[in-house]
């Protein structure tokens, strides 16, 4: 075999016995220490996976794999979620990823869902490889109904399991599906047209200043849901709210209609102040 000296690449540079603030450049292992890394201090995507291996992979003894992963779920919601902001974050991507597809299949025509989470900054909370950065506030109202939906579930899926004898209370999920999932989606439609008008705003997103009245912080409003009327309500937290604005609706209305009426409303009622 023949090699051209010209085709051959020069060797590396020596290694410099020289001193850098008093710490020697020499070869790996490098003297200076690095902090071990904690359970709380992995990046998002290694604790995520760490969780989706606590997931059985075969059936127990005296149950099957379904009943195990049930049971995983239930700890997931109850314990592990509980350790620390990250452990939380993980866990609740699992768990909402895990029951969004029964939620929506409980979802009442002719309402619509968009329960995923929607975070406060334009940043993705998992954008981040520090679990001190990650965010657990969401502007988006239906994600709390779908919470409140997971810790149901979780709960009576395990009881189910365990016992023939038990029951699933129907009441629970109808008033989840009656009243909080259609509130609170309507919630988030007057957030969505309100910012669209310049009618409402959200402390992430500051409004153009221009001649109209200001608008109205999102934390301030909430809304109140029948199948007949629906209201607008504003007030700070804590303390009591005053409605500001009513509406008639019909029973198969569709949220988005009855969101874009609240917020023409809501213009008006800016308008007259």
């Amino acid at each position: 075999m023949i090699l051209e000296e010209k085709s051959m690449q020069p060797p590396p540079p020596p290694y410099v016995s020289s001193q850098t603030n008093g710490v020697g450049n020499g070869p790996p292992p490098f003297p200076h220490c690095r902090p071990a890394m904690t359970l709380s201090t992995l990046p998002a995507h290694i604790l995520l996976q760490i969780v989706h291996m606590t997931f059985p992979q075969t059936p127990g003894f005296d149950e099957g794999k379904l009943e195990r992963q049930r049971k995983t779920l239930y700890w997931l919601s109850v314990g592990l979620r509980l350790v620390n902001r990250a452990l939380y974050i993980a866990c609740m991507h699992v768990l909402r990823s895990t029951y969004l597809p029964a939620y929506d299949s409980l979802i009442r025509a002719p309402y619509s869902s968009d329960p995923f989470p929607l975070p406060t900054s334009p940043q993705s909370p998992f954008t981040s490889t520090n679990p001190a950065d990650l965010r657990l506030g969401t502007i988006q109202r239906e994600t709390a109904t779908l919470d409140l939906f997971i810790a149901l579930k979780v709960r009576e899926d395990v009881w189910a399991d365990a016992s023939e004898l038990h029951l699933e209370r129907d009441e629970s999920f109808k008033d989840l599906f009656d009243l909080a999932q259609p509130r609170s989606r309507l919630e988030d439609l007057v957030r969505v047209y309100g910012i669209r008008e310049g009618v409402v705003s959200i402390d992430s997103i500051h409004p153009v200043r221009s001649l109209k009245p200001a608008p109205i912080p999102f934390s301030a409003l909430s809304v109140s849901f029948s199948p007949r009327k629906v209201g607008l309500l504003m007030g700070s937290a804590g303390k009591s709210k005053r409605t500001i604005i009513e509406a008639d609706r019909t029973r198969d209305e569709q949220l988005e209609v009855t969101a874009k009426r609240l917020v023409r409303e809501l213009a008006g009622w800016l308008d007259g102040r």
